[in-house]
């Protein structure tokens, strides 16, 4: 009776974190992304360089080697953006760090940039797995697979 004054859920949107090309999680080439062993997500084929925040939110998490960082939202909902294959190996070089843990960031803000004349000169695949770690209780509903996506314009994924 009462269910008309209940709260609608609200869908949660992730923006591209880097321009390129949204690819399905199963053709990067590591089985950790691919057989979704840390969520569910999408992968980006980037043409950019700069790794940018997919959500507004908290950066929670920054690999010592600079390749990856989490965030979590303002609703709780956590987001890994992984850069390349085998780059934790490479120690942070190849990578430089924008912004710092507990830093409070708006979608489209620049988090670490990427040098790819040394990735490339080091035979580094940059494919960017975009992982959603904790959804809650929502579910991935859209994956824009296929499409060219741009930082801040774009939108990857969508939880309902």
């Amino acid at each position: 009776m009462f269910s008309i004054f209940k709260k609608k859920s609200k869908g949660f949107t992730i923006k591209a974190p880097i321009d390129g090309v949204c690819k399905d999680l199963s053709e990067v080439p590591d089985e950790v992304f691919s057989e979704k062993m840390m969520g569910d997500g999408v992968a980006i084929e980037p043409t950019g360089d700069v790794l940018c925040a997919p959500i507004d939110g908290t950066i929670t998490m920054l690999i010592d080697s600079h390749h990856a960082f989490g965030m979590t939202s303002p609703e709780g909902i956590e987001v890994l953006v992984h850069c390349g294959l085998e780059t934790v190996n490479l120690k942070g070089q190849g990578f430089e760090v924008l912004k710092n843990v507990n830093e409070k960031v708006k979608a489209g803000e620049p988090i670490i940039k990427v040098d790819r004349s040394f990735m490339e000169k080091e035979n580094i695949p940059l494919i960017t797995p975009v992982i959603v770690l904790n959804p809650l209780d929502k579910k991935i509903v859209t994956y824009h697979v296929g499409e060219q996506v741009k930082v801040k314009d774009s939108d990857i994924l969508e939880l309902a």
